[in-house]
């Protein structure tokens, strides 16, 4: 616990049996009160590993995706009491040593939301990410920040922390269940005025993280030009932004 908050690590994995024990060996546990993992119908043997290590496993009988992954990850993660819920990929790219930080963030009531972004400072390219993702990267993140109207440094880390109002607060079996689900996430945040903050977080790429080829980053970022024009749709009246985004609070 942090000031009296539960926090939940959830890792959404897919195929990550040869990073998951290294990933979950740096989580820092004495102030994580419960790891949940949630299998996505992984190929390989992830539950195995996970069940090994004393981590709660759920598997995915038929994979659901990326975005489907994390809507059970939330789920269950607030069936289990937690106020504070981290998101982290089990495939090592993201230090868990982060994680203290970020919590704390939320913890003492300075943000709502909190994103561990790779942009921030020098260390993208320095750290392995393609050249032409990190210029889909700046291109996207600054036509987001337009159309919703932050300021943040990135949109489509894979580590990200949540209060429980947060994860209360919003439709997400609204969104997709593929990769664009991280970006309609943020907006429905935005569009409830929550705040989100950010923290510099070191870039890792190397043949066992998990990354989507060209064509899938292709139809990512055509998703994600299309959540952020719908969001300013809305915020100009011209949809309706509460059956996309809900309720404000």
């Amino acid at each position: 616990m942090l000031n009296g908050k539960n926090i939940v690590v959830v890792l959404p994995a897919y195929n990550a049996a040869r990073t998951l024990e290294k990933t979950y060996r740096e989580i820092p546990l004495d102030i994580v009160d419960e790891v949940i993992l949630v299998d996505d119908a992984s190929r390989d043997n992830t539950a195995e590993v996970a069940r090994g290590l004393g981590i709660r496993t759920i598997i995915h009988p038929v994979n659901k995706g990326y975005g489907g992954n994390q809507k059970t990850c939330y789920r269950t993660a607030l069936d289990h009491g937690a106020d504070i819920v981290v998101m982290l990929h089990p495939d090592y790219q993201y230090t868990p040593k982060l994680l203290p930080a970020m919590a704390a963030m939320i913890a003492y009531d300075e943000f709502d939301a909190v994103l561990a972004s790779r942009i921030l400072g020098t260390g993208a390219l320095k750290g392995g990410m393609p050249f032409y993702k990190y210029v889909a990267n700046r291109f996207l993140t600054f036509t987001e920040n337009v159309l919703l109207g932050q300021k943040l440094s990135e949109y489509h880390t894979g580590y990200r922390a949540f209060s429980r109002t947060v994860l209360e607060s919003l439709p997400l079996d609204n969104n997709s269940d593929d990769f664009v689900f991280d970006n309609e996430m943020l907006a429905q945040i935005a569009w409830h005025n929550f705040r989100i903050g950010e923290l510099s977080c070191p870039t890792k790429y190397f043949d066992d993280a998990s990354s989507i080829n060209f064509r899938r980053s292709v139809i990512y970022g055509l998703g994600v030009l299309g959540t952020a024009l719908k969001f300013r749709l809305c915020r100009m009246k011209l949809r309706d932004g509460t059956r996309i985004y809900g309720a404000k609070k």
